[in-house]
């Protein structure tokens, strides 16, 4: 069988692929000022169901530029989400990525209190008194003391990232930080991962930054 391959320069790669994505989006109409979010995302992920999945509180992207630009920094709940954002284009904002994970007091926190990592580690950035977002990408408990920290008034974040995958307490951890007054992008359902948490990350950044 012959296999026949679409010549493209690797410059181009990126820009062919989000012309396919535009392609095959058709008439699917996309929430304005979304648009470059949700698609970052299927190319991400290869997964058109984004398009649909994909939730945003009112001014959502906005308020994220807005706060962004002001050199707000970013809590992730893995080191892969950290190591996937734009910590260069965070960082001419004046912002940075933290991910407390591999804390060693977040560990014994973990520990003393029968607690997952990701739950010690919002209170670890709880206790630091910043105006985070976070970039949620594969603990439902993260999402889940998230909201426990908003409603003790204990946190205030700028926006949280909801986009942890998984079976066992994803969805409704989702739907808990949708019911906040805080500015959300979530992933409603199963679907998500601590890739999609970064390219959210990087769609505003770069629409920040009018790149790519």
């Amino acid at each position: 069988m012959k296999i026949e391959l679409e010549k493209v320069e690797p410059v181009e790669i990126e820009r062919r692929s989000f012309e396919i994505i535009t392609r095959e989006l058709g008439d699917k109409k996309l929430i304005p000022g979304t648009e470059l979010i949700v698609k970052r995302c299927i190319h991400t992920s290869a997964d058109f169901d984004y398009a649909d999945n994909l939730c945003f509180s009112e001014n959502a992207v906005g308020k994220a530029l807005e706060a962004i630009a002001g050199g707000t920094s970013i809590v992730t709940d893995t080191q892969m989400a950290k190591a996937g954002i734009n910590k260069k284009a965070l960082a001419r904002c004046g912002g940075q990525v933290h991910c407390f994970m591999a804390d060693e007091d977040v560990a014994a926190l973990a520990r003393e209190r029968g607690m997952t990592r990701a739950t010690a580690s919002m209170d670890k950035a709880a206790a630091m008194n910043e105006n985070f977002i976070f970039a949620i990408g594969n603990a439902p408990t993260a999402l889940v003391r998230l909201y426990e920290l908003i409603e003790e008034r204990k946190i205030n974040p700028k926006l949280i990232i909801g986009v942890p995958v998984g079976f066992v307490n994803v969805v409704p951890s989702k739907e808990l930080i949708m019911q906040t007054q805080v500015p959300y992008i979530v992933a409603r359902g199963r679907k998500g991962g601590s890739n999609i948490a970064a390219c959210i990350c990087n769609a505003l950044l770069y629409m920040l930054n009018n790149e790519r």
